[in-house]
């Protein structure tokens, strides 16, 4: 932690020189870094007290020769072990956008009314993540089902590694449950994709010719008071040589929504390139393939029995109310585990 230190030295120094909120993105590019800094940091120390309190109690323990401390002693080193194995997993988070926050859109596949269902069920699982993580959740744009859930739905994820987490979470997710959308009560598989990018705040090199997009207004489709639903202000980007198409209808003007419209294809385009050269590490973005069965990283089963399983990892949880409760760490680490230890022509 020494490094981290100097570093948060440095950036008070910085910080302390004349001029230094006179530009508000490096102030805050600053600002930003400090306080992950000072996070892993705390994090660390409070590892480190806990293990000294460990180490005292097995010596006091010793001494006394006192069972009666067992139950204290195993108490803190499981929540020992729990929050070293949270800092090590941190430390896997390398990859150049793993900080940054993330925005991620799911679309309804294979399966109707019941997959509609199964984007509004994925959409809460990574909300409630979120809430347990304390991180904050925005959705930025929207379709409904006709009958319920979501036909697509775009969130972004505010907070520490955001997007270096999530990023384990690309590709499409199959349910098999009783539908309660069949009138006969038949097991039904759905399917539903995920894509993930990192929100990449600054302003990015990327050249775009308007005539290259095709820009259309909306209204917006959901609860948001009056203003929402009496003004076109929705903006759908489609960049016209890809087929990259983002949109937005969260902010209050039409012109705050191509901002964020075009920050997003600005991203969008600018990992592309990166893959396209292969000038960055893989997985930046990673292939969402069709979104019906064979090509699903995990399934959910919550009858005959309840199962989650990867099928990347073979990571399995048993009780898949949980997963849907936002519980969804185990797949995490085991993704983060698995990129980083499997050589690149398994995956």
């Amino acid at each position: 932690m020494t490094g981290k230190q100097l570093r948060i030295e440095e950036i008070e120094g910085v910080m302390e020189e004349p001029g230094f909120w006179d530009s508000t993105e490096k102030s805050q590019a600053y600002m930003k870094e400090l306080k992950n800094l000072k996070d892993t940091v705390a994090q660390y120390n409070d590892i480190k007290g806990r293990f000294d309190d460990i180490q005292t109690l097995l010596e006091i323990g010793y001494e006394e020769n006192d069972p009666a401390l067992i139950p204290e002693v195993e108490e803190e080193l499981n929540a020992f072990i729990t929050e070293f194995e949270e800092l090590r997993l941190n430390t896997l988070l390398s990859g150049e956008y793993d900080k940054d926050n993330a925005i991620l859109t799911l679309h309804a596949g294979a399966g109707g009314t019941e997959s509609c269902d199964w984007a509004n069920m994925l959409a809460r699982m990574y909300q409630r993540w979120a809430d347990k993580k304390g991180y904050s959740t925005q959705i930025l744009d929207f379709l409904e089902g006709e009958e319920a859930g979501y036909k697509s739905i775009t969130l972004e994820i505010s907070g520490m590694n955001a997007f270096g987490h999530l990023k384990s979470e690309r590709g499409v997710h199959r349910l098999v449950r009783m539908s309660p959308f069949n009138a006969a009560g038949k097991r039904q598989t759905s399917f539903v994709s995920c894509d993930v990018m990192p929100d990449i705040e600054e302003d990015l090199d990327v050249e775009i010719n308007e005539e290259d997009l095709r820009i259309d207004t909306y209204r917006s489709s959901g609860a948001g008071g009056q203003h929402v639903n009496k003004t076109s202000s929705a903006i759908r980007i489609t960049h016209l040589p890809t087929g990259i198409v983002v949109q937005c209808q969260n902010e209050r003007s039409q012109f705050q929504n191509k901002d964020k419209a075009m920050q997003m294809l600005k991203a969008k385009l600018y990992l592309l390139k990166q893959e396209e050269n292969q000038a960055k590490e893989s997985g930046i973005r990673g292939e969402v393939k069709d979104i019906n069965f064979g090509n699903q990283i995990r399934s959910y089963v919550l009858q005959p029995y309840s199962m989650v399983k990867d099928h990347r990892t073979n990571a399995e949880v048993a009780n898949a109310l949980g997963v849907l409760d936002g519980n969804i760490d185990p797949f995490i680490n085991a993704y983060l585990k698995w990129i980083n230890t499997t050589p690149s022509e398994e995956k």
